[in-house]
């Protein structure tokens, strides 16, 4: 049994006053109105270019993100080193529009491969198509719509940048893990990164997909391309979610009128993604597996199911994965038992990491007791070095 309430261990490397600051702003994700209210204005702000860095640089945008370029993120991947964490650099810059931007997008992934050659604090790289491609070609392609001369020359672009960033992957040994969508352009990314897999994993676990377990269609899927990937002769990998755009997904299926993708209860969502990870346990001889969650009772559980079968914790294809400014009591505990741990570590610049911001806030306030757990720990490490502080 891991325990996640070592408390000393989870925030060994944050200062006191670190840790009065993730409080403050727990306290004020824990607020939907305020939250909701706030993520408004945010976009707003943003949209019209208001000056916002000067605001968001040492507080919300330090707490989540490593900084605003690969320079600025050493110092964390320095801490996480020490406490033998691995890092996923991710260039989390979103709502981009032109091909300028999107090249620009795939040469700073390319740039974090690179470093991860002489850097091995760095343990996958990561993208997402919406970094490199626009929405609504996606869309597009995903709905099976006819595509102009134009977007198909377009479509090739961004399938060639998706292999750019895979071959570079490949070359430095270095996995990648290709980030899940919202459903209705998660069609198009499932068909290109399937292709991925099929072209690249041949001899190892080079391209990760990942699925969003709150999907009520993931668990049949992940069995289904296990089995494809099989008969074609490719060793498929995953990195396993809940999800991260349920409020969404929601409303956009009542208001088209379309049953909700997503599973309408917590509990049903738990149950698959916990199906999942058992699954992929089992078949561990041809899968590689990420379990990126914040729930202690899936870490839990995967760690017992790796116990009572001789897995062990540092087992070359099983990895845990959390946010930065996250669940530390979960990735620090993990990592001290042994297990291999990364934490997703996002930069750039702030204007354009916004969407990821807003989308890391709302969470914490929709995930039920997520913000309560992360408030209850820190006030008992404050509590905890208080009384040892009186005792010296």
């Amino acid at each position: 049994m891991i325990s996640f309430d070592d408390t000393r261990v989870a925030f060994a490397d944050k200062t006191t006053t670190e840790l009065k600051k993730a409080w403050w702003l727990f306290i004020l994700v824990k607020n939907p109105r305020l939250v909701k209210v706030g993520s408004v204005l945010l976009n707003i702000a943003n949209s019209i270019r208001l000056p916002l860095r000067w605001i968001l640089k040492t507080t919300v945008f330090k707490h989540f993100c490593g900084g605003e370029t690969i320079e600025e993120c050493r110092d964390t991947l320095d801490k996480f080193s020490d406490s033998g964490i691995k890092a996923v650099l991710d260039y989390a810059a979103e709502g981009v529009q032109t091909e300028k931007e999107f090249d620009e997008a795939r040469d700073r992934i390319l740039a974090t491969i690179e470093l991860s050659r002489t850097n091995s604090n760095i343990g996958f790289a990561v993208f997402k198509f919406t970094g490199i491609a626009r929405f609504s070609l996606l869309e597009k392609f995903g709905n099976d719509d006819t595509l102009s001369q134009k977007e198909l020359d377009e479509f090739e672009r961004i399938k060639r940048r998706a292999d750019d960033i895979c071959t570079n992957a490949r070359d430095a040994g270095i996995p990648v893990m290709i980030d899940a969508e919202e459903t209705w352009i998660q069609d198009a990314v499932d068909e290109i990164v399937e292709n991925l897999m099929e072209k690249y994993n041949k001899e190892s676990h080079v391209v990760y997909h990942t699925l969003q377990m709150y999907r009520i269609d993931k668990l049949y899927y992940l069995k289904k391309i296990t089995e494809e990937a099989r008969i074609k002769g490719y060793l498929p990998a995953f990195k396993l979610v809940r999800g991260a755009y349920m409020e969404k997904e929601r409303e956009r299926a009542q208001k088209m009128s379309y049953a909700s993708p997503i599973h309408p209860v917590k509990n049903a969502t738990d149950g698959a993604f916990n199906d999942a990870v058992r699954f992929c346990l089992e078949n561990i001889g041809n899968i590689a597996l990420c379990v990126g969650t914040h729930n202690e009772i899936t870490c839990q559980l995967a760690a017992e199911y790796m116990a009572e079968n001789e897995l062990e914790p540092a087992h070359e294809k099983i990895h845990f994965s959390q946010l930065m400014g996250m669940s530390d009591h979960i990735s620090y505990n993990l990592a001290k038992a042994g297990y291999n741990v990364s934490k997703y570590l996002p930069y750039g610049p702030i204007r354009l990491v916004m969407p990821y911001l807003i989308r890391r806030a709302e969470e914490n306030t929709s995930v039920a007791g997520q913000t309560g757990r992360e408030l209850f720990l820190i006030k008992k490490e404050l509590k905890r070095r208080k009384e040892e502080k009186k005792k010296s």
